[in-house]
């Protein structure tokens, strides 16, 4: 049994690009710039690093290319156990409590978030490793549609929502009321060009 290889994937959705290091040489010689890995390219290498040894580890050893959206999703279950995320059963009190007021024995699970973003991850490190876009398994409908019913669990469970937020669109009251206001500054520029017509000096 492996041990714990996503010990921090509880956080590392929210690891954003850092900027790169570069150095220069003085006037004349040619500037170099010296590149280093943001976190997430890091933690992409990780990932993908990670997941080909759980393939070597599997019963019996998977090749890559022989790789399926199935076997992503054996992965997916396989990490559960490393979860860090309470996840209420319906049967358990606190079941929609974003905040319990007492510890339960309900099962700690990865959070839909870490699994989505880890997902994206390896996405890409497939076909940054020469995958071809339409073979990849981690965009395979079946990842997907278990993506969206871990998210719906979840939201359900744990009482939090995962919906975006939608832009309101400006009412037509305030569309209005815009419009009036655009109008009425375009008047002293009109009245400026009417003098200049006129041949008044201003």
């Amino acid at each position: 049994m492996m041990m714990d290889p996503f010990a921090d994937i509880e956080t590392s959705q929210s690891e954003n690009a850092t900027g790169n290091s570069s150095n220069s040489t003085s006037a004349g010689t040619s500037s170099s710039a010296a590149s280093t890995p943001s976190r997430y390219e890091n933690q992409k290498r990780r990932d993908w690093n990670t997941f080909g040894q759980y393939l070597k580890n599997h019963r019996p050893p998977l090749a890559l290319s022989r790789c399926s959206g199935a076997h992503v999703l054996e992965f997916l279950r396989y990490l559960d156990q490393f979860g860090k995320t309470k996840v209420h059963t319906p049967i358990c009190p606190f079941y929609g409590h974003p905040n319990p007021p007492a510890p339960c024995p309900c099962p700690l699970r990865q959070a839909w978030g870490s699994l989505d973003a880890l997902i994206g991850r390896l996405r890409a490190a497939y076909e940054e490793n020469g995958g071809r876009p339409e073979a990849n398994p981690f965009g395979a409908r079946a990842v997907r549609l278990y993506l969206r019913e871990v998210r719906d669990l979840q939201s359900k469970a744990r009482g939090i929502s995962y919906e975006k937020k939608k832009r309101k669109r400006p009412s037509q009251q305030h569309l209005s009321a815009a419009a009036g206001a655009g109008a009425g500054s375009a008047a002293p520029a009109a009245s400026v060009l009417d003098a200049i017509k006129a041949g008044v000096v201003l």
